[in-house]
């Protein structure tokens, strides 16, 4: 294992709502724990259909659960199918995101947790993540009180904060969700793109290391 004077960061590109995600955020949390202490891994979201307000189509309905099979097949986790007999269903992306971003400046340490949790939440039990009611219940469950978390969720100041991550996260070139960056002096350089098994994300981590 290379050791770098300092622990180098990650970038952690990824969105509550997205199925590849939900399946890639495992091998994240399993690379953490195994180099722990020598990595660090900031969690940022890309802006997924953030702001959508028109309900799915049936042909996007019908992309999102061939999607869904195949992450299930690939990375071995649950998923809820009834989501697809829903009317209406507006696949807006920013609440959840914003919830997230709550946790970030809450409770730092418990990002990759409570991302974990809000993907369980929307792809495994079927919940609607776009319901802040939700959201209030699911940070509830890591003792964030939902007085302070709706006062941080629903400010202005939080939702600029948003917008800007979410423009970071393209400015960078980050339109492939998950992604994983290596945060240099020279900027963001890029290690995976898409889903990748723990061996071939370590191997592509420690190729960009090297040459960094």
């Amino acid at each position: 294992m290379i050791q770098a004077p300092q622990s180098p960061t990650l970038l952690y590109i990824t969105n509550p709502m997205c199925a590849w995600c939900y399946g890639f955020t495992h091998v994240v949390r399993r690379l953490r724990a195994l180099w722990h202490g020598r990595l660090n891994v900031r969690v940022l979201c890309g802006g997924l259909n953030a702001y959508a307000t028109e309900p799915l189509h049936q042909e996007e309905k019908e992309h999102l659960a061939i999607s869904w099979h195949r992450v299930q097949e690939r990375a071995n986790v649950p998923f809820d199918y009834r989501f697809f007999i829903k009317k209406n269903f507006v696949f807006n992306t920013e609440p959840v995101c914003r919830a997230l971003l709550c946790v970030k400046l809450l409770r730092p340490v418990l990002t990759l947790e409570v991302l974990r949790a809000l993907h369980s939440a929307f792809f495994a039990d079927g919940v609607d993540v776009t319901d802040s009611a939700v959201l209030v219940r699911v940070v509830g469950l890591f003792g964030i009180s939902e007085n302070l978390f709706l006062t941080l969720f629903e400010s202005e100041e939080i939702m600029q904060q948003m917008e800007d991550e979410f423009t970071y996260v393209y400015d960078i070139g980050a339109t492939n969700f998950p992604s994983i960056y290596l945060n240099t002096d020279h900027g963001a350089k890029q290690v995976t793109k898409g889903y990748f098994e723990l061996d071939q994300l370590e191997q592509r981590l420690l190729q960009v290391l090297e040459s960094a």
